[in-house]
């Protein structure tokens, strides 16, 4: 590929603001500039790269070309950051809610000269994000690399089912009590009930999209669900359900097998985070 890197900026601006004309108004240049260098990459790579739906979405094809700009990005920062002592360098990255409201910020801001752009989305399909090439570096559940990119044990988190003292006796039956899931993604609470040998169909149910509202929820008596310890530990209002219902999450980081400081300096501050 001869490719130029105002195409490659081009097409990480347009995945990022979500439209052309959105990505004309942050590179300050005409919807038909934006247009004109996207058609002129997509020649040079002989491949449909965007969609043009509302919002954009990349191809596959596009996905591989946009973790190239990233790339190239991410060193042209670090370059440009060495030249000036002050430089700061952006990392894009996902996590899991949890991890974002107990350990992980903290880790975060041990790392000098690197500011953050945290995507928010479950541990089971952080890694999604890192293989479409949105972000440079996941925590996630799955310890199988994805392609061009290096695997780190970072420990576990361990979850209970738990609710409110007194819930068990409003709700002596799991099959009617009322459970909290933090959204459609959230399968742990589906799991225990499996492993109960309950239809996780049959207990209504709320969805609480926020960490630290979910637990608040079961605390509130709203209804049970899955726990981390870093978040229920403390908290006299909860009680275990089931002691034997622990479940330990795996937790992995992943990021681009690419010589840069600063992944290199946040792969050494979540080592030892967890």
């Amino acid at each position: 590929m001869d490719v130029q890197l105002d195409q490659l900026r081009t097409l990480v601006a347009v995945l990022d603001a979500g439209s052309f004309d959105a990505a004309a108004r942050a590179q300050n240049v005409t919807p038909s500039a934006v247009s004109q260098r996207i058609k002129a990459l997509e020649q040079q790579v002989g491949r449909v790269l965007v969609q043009r739906s509302k919002p954009v979405r990349l191809t596959e094809a596009g996905s591989i070309v946009l973790r190239l700009a990233r790339q190239l990005e991410l060193l042209e920062a670090e370059a440009s950051a060495a030249l000036d002592n002050d430089g700061v360098t952006n990392l894009a990255i996902v996590a899991n809610a949890d991890s974002l409201d107990t350990w992980l910020l903290p880790a975060l801001a041990s790392v000098e000269g690197v500011t953050f752009d945290i995507r928010r989305e479950d541990q089971e399909h952080s890694v999604e994000l890192l293989r479409q090439g949105t972000v440079m570096g996941a925590v996630t559940s799955d310890p199988e690399p994805v392609q061009g990119c290096t695997v780190t044990r970072l420990g576990v988190m361990t979850y209970r089912p738990m609710a409110a003292r007194g819930f068990v006796e409003r709700w002596p039956s799991l099959e009617s009590a009322p459970v909290v899931v933090f959204d459609r993604k959230d399968a742990l609470q589906d799991a225990y009930l499996v492993s109960q040998g309950i239809d996780p169909a049959l207990p209504p149910r709320h969805y609480v999209p926020g960490s630290a509202a979910f637990v608040d929820a079961v605390a509130l008596g709203m209804g049970w669900g899955m726990l981390p310890d870093l978040q229920s530990a403390g908290r006299t209002e909860l009680a275990v359900l089931d002691e034997a219902g622990a479940v330990d999450v795996p937790l992995y980081w992943q990021q681009w097998a690419l010589d840069s400081r600063a992944l290199g300096a946040v792969a050494r501050a979540l080592a030892t985070a967890l």
